[in-house]
């Protein structure tokens, strides 16, 4: 991908997390960056490719950083989790990126819905298999759901303490 791809999908990928998928435009994105909007077209033919793009690229990297350490013990998944979203909460104060778009997923292309249902699904059942034992992935999406909820709270908020407490229960 070129250099200019990769700056136009961290320019959407911050207008996402702070504003959802109608918060920017390519003449927006192409504002920013000092190309012509068509330039932007170049690079990603549609807002939903763009958008799934993005998203494929912010999974990739969540999933990097949750992935397992060596030695890691059932109980260390849900801290790991925990760590990887409060530090991105903590980074610009925005929502995980799947939290935003998972709330517009009504009303978005079945290409950026593939995204958003496939990272969910990701993400439960990596815990699940890491939580292991008969109720786990329910134990997954109670996870899942608080610390995405966490996420809104503290972004309401203003503050990461109401992440922490949100959280707060979680093992």
């Amino acid at each position: 991908m070129s250099e200019t791809a990769e700056k136009l999908m961290d320019l959407a990928e911050v207008h996402i997390r702070e504003s959802g998928y109608s918060g920017f435009s390519f003449r927006d994105l192409a504002a920013q960056i000092g190309i012509k909007s068509a330039s932007v077209h170049h690079h990603f033919p549609t807002k939903a490719i763009m958008v799934a793009s993005v998203a494929r690229r912010y999974g990739e990297r969540f999933f990097a950083n949750v992935a397992p350490e060596p030695g890691a013990k059932r109980d260390d998944v849900i801290g790991t989790y925990k760590k990887a979203f409060r530090e991105a909460f903590m980074e610009d104060g925005n929502m995980c990126l799947f939290g935003v778009l998972g709330i517009e997923t009504g009303n978005l292309s079945q290409e950026v819905s593939g995204e958003i249902l496939r990272f969910f699904q990701r993400c439960v059942d990596d815990l699940a298999s890491r939580i292991g034992g008969a109720e786990a992935k329910v134990r997954a999406f109670h996870v899942l759901a608080t610390l995405e909820g966490g996420m809104m709270l503290a972004r309401t908020y203003g503050n990461i303490a109401a992440f922490d407490q949100a959280v707060s229960g979680l093992v």
